[in-house]
């Protein structure tokens, strides 16, 4: 295992074990484990300690659930899915190490303020059905959704799922039968023993969560568990009059007791209630573990490199998921660092999950008349001697009408002959081949031309035959901030950066003539 000099372990085999950690009080004990606060000695951040004991947990036949979590958690890599760093174990202990989520349960969260207001409630819902897609996405069902297993960071606005000691992995063709998870956030189905393919008892649990977020208290209750599965299935329930025509609809288009009428998660991420104020990075689907992996951030990697680690070795651990003590501290910098960033919050989005290079840089541009400080720094590249892969952004500012942002965007890409297709209101997904469209402008951005504002059409460009060399694909979607301008920025998805510069430098001109 690369590491810093000067680490091997002293004292008893425990302290051994746990040397890169410091132990601190306990934060909660269950019938056959301890979970107990710690401290990164080499990063300074905060950990969990989950502490197994196995004679207990083999006299409660949790072995195989124990395993099947590690399992699961090993896989994930999402920003609210909590993060397992390493399993340390003994002949006697598991020690599992996991991301620390300070503020608790969101079940303490909502008893203590009382229901939320439909913009944080729908923030957490948002957050909560990216985790739950992406498990969907890698086969996993986690069947044990409730607020207790959604935690919260210190400033109570990144939720995280956890406790994945339900779950279980879905196979194609096979439909699962146990019946599991807590009665008040269970489907009926699983409740009445029925099979069930995985996905849609998640979404049913989603939508008691969300009734919960904006009710404070769950739509289903009763002691008797025949009488709260009869409940379910006659969708015995009141919807307050304070919730808002759109909640109301995805609530009741949730906790629908037919599975196959339910809604699904895609169609959920369609609907009009949960694509309002959708941070971007949530408004994708996250990519797969095997290209999280390949993403690193290089500002941290060099972090950890200063503690004495082999650059070489620590990057080819990352790409391959090699869990040793650089690894650890890469990812605990990592989480702790998209929490501080507020990633997740529409109003301050940080792209933490790309770690951008670049930094706003003033300079003059207009928008129909209005000043738009933006940048564009050719300086932001990568450092040679690490090959790690980085994405160049574009950003620029206004205080006009979002509207009329976007009207003069798309004229200039237009001009640009840029194709597009339509993601959201103010995100689009763009396509432009550098020195083919403007030669096939008339049949090939018809679709644009026909529509001022998006075009819808799917099939942009897709029968045309190109050389990956001259093509760039790249994102563009309108935030606003706290100082309330609209933010502009420009993401590339794919295609040679200095190529995707050229046509920013293009698009910058193009703002100018308008």
């Amino acid at each position: 295992m690369d590491g810093p000099a000067g680490q091997g372990g002293v004292g008893s085999s425990i302290d051994s074990l746990l040397q890169h950690y410091k132990l601190g009080k306990t934060l909660g004990i269950g019938t056959f484990a301890t979970v107990k606060i710690a401290e990164h000695v080499l990063t300074r951040h905060k950990v969990a300690i989950k502490i197994l004991n196995r004679c207990k947990i083999k006299n409660k036949d949790m072995e195989e659930i124990v395993k099947r979590e590690i399992k699961i958690l090993r896989l994930c890599m999402h920003p609210h899915i909590v993060r397992l760093y390493e399993v340390i174990e003994t002949e006697t202990d598991i020690y599992i190490v996991m991301e620390y989520m300070k503020s608790g349960e969101l079940y303490y969260y909502i008893s203590e303020k009382g229901r939320l207001k439909e913009d944080e409630a729908r923030n957490f819902f948002q957050q909560i059905i990216s985790g739950v897609e992406y498990c969907h996405r890698n086969m996993v069902v986690h069947r044990d959704l409730k607020l207790e297993n959604l935690l919260l960071d210190s400033k109570c606005n990144v939720v995280k799922i956890a406790d994945f000691g339900l779950s279980s992995i879905m196979r194609d063709g096979h439909f699962l039968k146990t019946s599991c998870g807590s009665p008040a956030y269970a489907a009926p189905e699983v409740m009445s023993g029925r099979l069930y393919a995985g996905p849609e008892v998640d979404v049913w649990s989603c939508g008691v969560i969300l009734y919960a977020l904006l009710c404070r208290t769950l739509p289903f209750i009763d002691v008797n568990i025949s009488d709260l599965v009869e409940k379910m299935k006659g969708g015995r329930y009141t919807l307050p009059s304070h919730l808002s025509p759109g909640a109301r609809d995805l609530i009741q288009r949730m906790l629908l007791a037919d599975p196959m009428k339910r809604i699904t998660i895609p169609e959920i991420r369609q609907h009009p209630w949960f694509k309002l104020r959708l941070p971007r990075y949530l408004a994708v689907p996250p990519p797969n573990t095997m290209q999280q992996a390949n993403k690193i951030d290089e500002d941290i990697l060099l972090e950890v490199i200063k503690m004495g680690f082999d650059s070489d070795q620590l990057i080819e651990s990352l790409r391959h998921r090699i869990q040793n003590e650089g690894t650890v501290a890469y990812y605990i910098i990592l989480d702790n660092r998209f929490r501080v960033s507020s990633g997740c919050l529409g109003a301050e989005y940080q792209e933490s999950m790309d770690s951008s290079l670049s930094q706003m840089r003033e300079v003059s541009s207009s928008v129909a008349g209005h000043s738009i400080p933006g940048y564009m720094d050719p300086r932001a590249g990568l450092r040679p001697q690490l090959p790690v892969e980085r994405k160049w952004n574009l950003g620029l500012q206004s205080r006009a009408h979002p509207h009329l942002i976007m009207t003069v965007v798309l004229n200039a890409l237009r001009e640009l002959n840029v194709c597009w297709k339509k993601i959201g209101h103010y995100n689009i997904k763009c396509r432009w081949v550098a020195g083919i469209l403007s030669h096939n402008e008339g049949t090939m951005n018809n679709a644009a031309h026909n529509n001022h504002y998006f075009s819808d059409d799917s099939s942009i460009i897709e029968n045309v035959a190109v050389s990956n060399s001259n093509e760039v694909k790249f994102e563009l979607q309108l935030y606003t901030t706290r100082e309330q301008k609209y933010l502009l920025d420009l993401q590339r998805v794919h295609g040679p950066e200095f190529l995707f510069l050229d046509l920013c430098a293009a698009f910058l001109s193009q703002l100018r003539v308008f």
